[in-house]
């Protein structure tokens, strides 16, 4: 039974890295084919779409077919969404320059600026997995992802590890980038905010059940 089982989870760890490589290859195709402008962010939201799907339990799904179906579903929203945070990351960083290269008083706000930079970073890694996650106008997206990123601080220590992780791997065997580096990345991403989900989730279910209990008392009152 033991052998069985350690052959049951080697297998299965093959199966993952499989379909990891064969979802970094359809997320750079895909890419491509919208000239990368048009095609990153829509490739990139339907990996996490199957990948999510995956780390949910529906391992056996078609990529391919859900892959496709993201894409064309959410090709505009995801394009919408990555001009905004284009927008926005551009504005950080003339900021951000501005403020190192000027001097003099302005260096005063440089340490704050570039924590806001990082607190940018870190709300567009958790933009993916809340535009998958939940139905949320793109506008909502972004709000919801820098409110979860600062209330789940476990969740986002996580994904800092983790992408680290993944970076110092890639770096050092850079044969792995084309097979990996997209789909691995958003595998720890999704992975870490799911822990940011599972949380919302219970309070959620906490809260509903004290309006319940409270709705109850309030009726036998």
């Amino acid at each position: 039974m033991q052998m069985k089982g350690a052959i049951g989870g080697f297998y299965k760890l093959c199966d993952w890295i499989m379909k990891l490589a064969f979802i970094n290859l359809l997320w750079m195709v895909f890419s491509i084919l919208g000239l990368v402008v048009l095609g990153f962010f829509p490739a990139t939201l339907a990996m996490f779409v199957v990948i999510r799907k995956m780390l949910m339990g529906d391992f056996d799904i078609p990529v391919f077919k859900t892959f496709l179906e993201s894409f064309k579903k959410d090709f505009i929203k995801s394009n919408l969404l990555g001009l905004i945070l284009f927008i926005l990351g551009y504005f950080l960083y003339v900021d951000l320059h501005l403020i190192r290269t000027t001097g003099g008083l302005l260096n005063l706000i440089y340490y704050p600026a570039l924590l806001i930079c990082l607190g940018f970073v870190l709300t567009v890694c958790y933009a993916f997995p809340v535009f998958v996650h939940y139905d949320l106008k793109v506008h909502q997206v972004l709000k919801s992802s820098c409110f979860i990123m600062l209330m789940n601080p476990l969740s986002t220590i996580l994904m800092v590890m983790g992408g680290s992780a993944v970076y110092l791997l890639m770096t050092t065997v850079p044969g792995l980038i084309p097979l990996f580096s997209g789909s691995t990345l958003a595998l720890v991403i999704m992975w870490s905010a799911f822990f940011a989900f599972s949380r919302i989730q219970r309070v959620e279910q906490a809260a509903a059940s004290r309006v319940g209990e409270a709705a109850l008392n309030k009726r036998n009152g």
